[in-house]
């Protein structure tokens, strides 16, 4: 089935090349991915994208609507499926659990899509989203107004993941390193000249729905600040603080019982 007009909010045939590069799995999020799957022995991942995180010691089915990202797996990873969470192609109960990994934000339906998910997995439900309560804790804030924004009218909240998912659900804020390897926003807190390169900004699905010129107003801000150390005045401590707790959570959702 073509699923591409299904896809999400992102154009990531125009947005999307460089995710593969840019967007690969942190080993300390991957950790807690992992455990959280438990013994799980076959796994759909769902928004599987360019296949970060996906586990190479179970059986993996990888969901991904986009053909761009899909071309971006790596060969020793099984292709992905061209479909939409909130229609999979799997029997009810027929994996032992589900992952869904950055995505659900994209999702045109998220209600069909958590139903999908608890649907067709056996056991857990393993989600990382960001929470959009908590998106204003670092300096970003203060730089890129318009981009949380965005990122605030996009996420779901947590308790409405929580509703959706049902079961025995459990919330976890997860600590971002300042050396994380996944390039989503908060990764650089600690490094804000990533910023500055269009391919880190264009691997972030937000920068994608602000203006040119507001980008274009950032960067030269942010440049000017840190070339001048205003940056490094105001926000310096950021550089040496090991580990983030910003807006990323972990949510584990089990069947009922």
């Amino acid at each position: 089935m073509n699923s591409s007009a299904a896809a999400g909010d992102v154009d990531y045939t125009a947005h999307g090349q460089g995710y593969g590069r840019q967007r690969r799995a942190d080993p300390r999020l991957e950790a807690w991915v992992h455990a959280a799957l438990g013994d799980a022995r076959t796994v759909v991942n769902v928004g599987a994208g360019a296949g970060s995180y996906e586990p190479l010691d179970r059986h993996v089915l990888a969901i991904e609507p986009a053909a761009a990202m899909r071309a971006q797996r790596p060969a020793h990873l099984a292709p992905a499926i061209d479909a939409v969470a909130g229609k999979l192609p799997l029997d009810d109960q027929s994996v032992d659990a589900a992952m869904a990994l950055l995505t659900v934000h994209q999702w045109p339906d998220l209600a069909q899509g958590l139903r999908e998910l608890r649907r067709v997995a056996r056991g857990p439900i393993v989600i990382l989203t960001f929470d959009p309560d908590a998106l204003d804790r670092y300096w970003m804030a203060d730089y890129a107004p318009e981009m949380l924004a965005v990122e605030r009218r996009r996420l779901p909240s947590v308790a409405r993941l929580v509703e959706g998912l049902g079961g025995a659900c459990e919330a976890h804020p997860l600590r971002i390193p300042g050396d994380c390897i996944d390039g989503f926003s908060e990764a650089f807190y600690a490094r804000p000249e990533a910023f500055l390169d269009a391919a880190v900004r264009r691997s972030q699905s937000a920068w994608s729905f602000v203006p040119e010129e507001v980008q274009a107003r950032f960067v030269e801000r942010l440049g000017a600040d840190l070339a001048s150390g205003e940056w490094d005045r105001r926000h310096g401590a950021w550089r040496t603080t090991p580990f983030f707790e910003g807006s990323l959570r972990g949510i584990v959702s089990r069947p009922p019982r």
